[in-house]
């Protein structure tokens, strides 16, 4: 086909198809991570994201434009992942504006969509960074809106889009010369040529299906939003038996291979789980290994779908409303709400019950469980501030890549004063949280742990995915990297050398506390002796160890 004009239900699925195009290839985005790390995952953020946004118009049918376009920007604005996924949904969410009170759109106001996104995402950017996918929008927008008449055809103005785009995502490496010392191109700017890619073969015919590898993939996935089937929606709650040895990553597994939509949160002694599946039976059973249940719900989402539509159809909807485009309608809030009022509240996203376990003995009312690879959506945050009664609540991100979902979290809630703070790493976070005085005015103890993350020094050890160099270091696959504040300073076929490494690099004269948070890999052998060298070679410092159980990182430093 190859139409003049747009109406919602083409939009639609050009959509779609673009997405699951993404989602077919995202493995191909996350390996084009310039730092050769095990938590790439571009490619995943974004097709999350997108599956968030195709999610909430999947079940709109011969709507306008206008209503695609707006159901479409919400639905990408609640799921969006990652800083890459936060970027993406402004990217698209220009529809919104250039489709107000049409009912079809043309080339031309197809384009200015895709334009106004585009300066929304450069809006939504503290510092933007030219030779991203920033770059590749903006660059092949217009050119596309160039050459775009009311009269051309949709699908010519997406090839000279999509031209474009692919001329710009080359020239990435001569603008940011990190991705051309690592020999790669902008992964976002690449995922989103696949998502145009999608979209130009569905305008000829050609639509997608998921590959047997998506979907196993996002079997495997706690933070998915999208349902491949509505089946059931099972909630429950355990009270844990000690004896059993409950492990939360096992039980996520055992999920994940029964459905989506999954989350497991544990708190003192209860475990609540939420999981979309055609087989509720088998999820009871895979619970009860662990405990006795405290409470169970199971609802079939197709049923409810159809009675919702039913409901809608006889009732209609007035102008402007937004309904339910969910198969789910219940509460998916993934912790207990805290029902005393406080003066602060305070969230923070980690990985590891170690690590979950410390934050919430230094006052952390309520863990994001996520962070490395499972980076939360923006409609995550919202429900995370949803729960912690207070009137001012304190989000600590502690990963660069979730900063941006949680700042557009916080624009998006009135009744609360939401703040921000800059801490990127989970050393950053930890060290603000020691400066945290709930009796001083907000002002004066925001502005104390803001100047912590400032001074705190953050090391990191995980492995080499790939052979690659970076500021000159050669790094083989399956090296250990010491990373210094997010940047590699050492790579070693030892880990215990690597960690050594970057505790010399961290440590200076002024510091006086190493904190030493290892992972679920590491023994006490090794902490041991780390602790030895440390010891031995800088023996001003105070040393102490958390048992963190994170997985990736064998170790998180904090240097003071």
């Amino acid at each position: 086909m190859s139409p003049k004009t747009l109406d919602g239900d083409l939009l639609k699925v050009i959509i779609k198809n673009g997405t699951i195009n993404l989602k077919n290839n995202h493995q191909t985005i996350n390996d084009l991570n310039v730092f050769p790390v095990p938590d790439g995952d571009t490619g995943s953020n974004m097709q999350s994201t997108m599956m968030s946004g195709v999610t909430s118009i999947e079940h709109l049918e011969n709507e306008t434009v206008e209503r695609i376009g707006k159901a479409l920007s919400r639905g990408l604005l609640m799921g969006a992942r990652g800083n890459s996924g936060v970027i993406l949904s402004q990217l698209f969410s220009g529809f919104a504006k250039a489709f107000k009170d049409l009912e079809i759109a043309n080339s031309v106001q197809f384009i200015n969509g895709l334009k106004y996104g585009v300066e929304q995402a450069y809006g939504a950017v503290i510092n933007p960074v030219e030779g991203t996918i920033l770059t590749v929008a903006r660059e092949a927008a217009d050119k596309a809106q160039a050459f775009a008449k009311e009269d051309s055809d949709i699908l010519e103005v997406l090839e000279v889009y999509l031209k474009e785009a692919e001329a710009s995502l080359k020239r990435t490496p001569d603008l940011l010369p990190v991705l051309k010392e690592s020999g790669v191109v902008d992964s976002g700017g690449a995922g989103l040529i696949v998502i145009v890619e999608g979209m130009l073969d569905a305008l000829e015919g050609k639509i997608y299906e998921e590959t047997k590898a998506a979907k196993r993939a996002k079997a495997g996935r706690s933070f998915e939003t999208e349902e491949t089937e509505f089946g059931y929606c099972t909630e429950f709650i355990i009270e844990l038996d000690p004896e059993k040895k409950f492990n939360k990553e096992k039980l996520v597994k055992q999920l994940g291979r029964l459905g989506d939509s999954i989350v497991v949160v544990a708190d003192e002694g209860i475990c609540k789980v939420h999981v979309h599946t055609e087989k509720p039976g088998d999820a009871l059973n895979i619970g009860q290994l662990y405990g006795e249940f405290a409470n169970l719900k199971i609802e079939n989402m197709t049923m409810q779908h159809t009675e919702t539509l039913l409901h809608s159809a006889h009732n209609g909807q007035s102008e402007g409303q937004e309904h339910d485009e969910t198969a789910c309608s219940h509460d998916h809030g993934n912790k207990f709400r805290i029902d005393t009022k406080k003066k602060y509240g305070i969230i923070t996203v980690v990985n590891g019950m170690g690590l979950h376990d410390m934050f919430k003995e230094m006052g952390v009312d309520y863990v994001i469980d996520g962070g490395q690879t499972m980076n939360p959506s923006t409609q995550d945050f919202i429900d995370a501030v949803d729960h912690v009664n207070a009137d001012n609540v304190l989000i600590i991100p502690n990963n660069k890549n979730v900063f941006l979902s949680a700042e557009t979290a916080a624009k998006n809630i009135e009744d609360k004063n939401v703040i921000v703070l800059p801490a990127k790493t989970i050393p950053q976070g930890y060290a603000s949280l020691t400066m945290f005085d709930a009796n001083q005015a907000l002002e004066d103890t925001v502005d104390e742990m803001n100047e912590l993350i400032e001074h705190v020094k953050s090391g990191e050890v995980t492995y080499a995915v790939r052979d690659t160099q970076v500021n000159g270091m050669k790094i083989k696959k399956g090296d250990y990297l010491g990373i210094k504040d997010g940047n590699i300073v050492a790579s070693k076929t030892d880990r215990l050398d690597a960690v050594k490494t970057l505790v010399d690099a961290l440590v200076d004269e002024e510091s006086e506390i190493v904190t030493i948070m290892y992972g679920e890999d590491v023994d006490k052998d090794e902490v041991d002796k780390l602790i030895a060298h440390i010891e031995e070679n800088h023996d001003e410092l105070e040393v102490e160890t958390v048992d963190g159980e994170q997985a990736i990182y064998a170790y998180l430093l904090a240097v003071e």
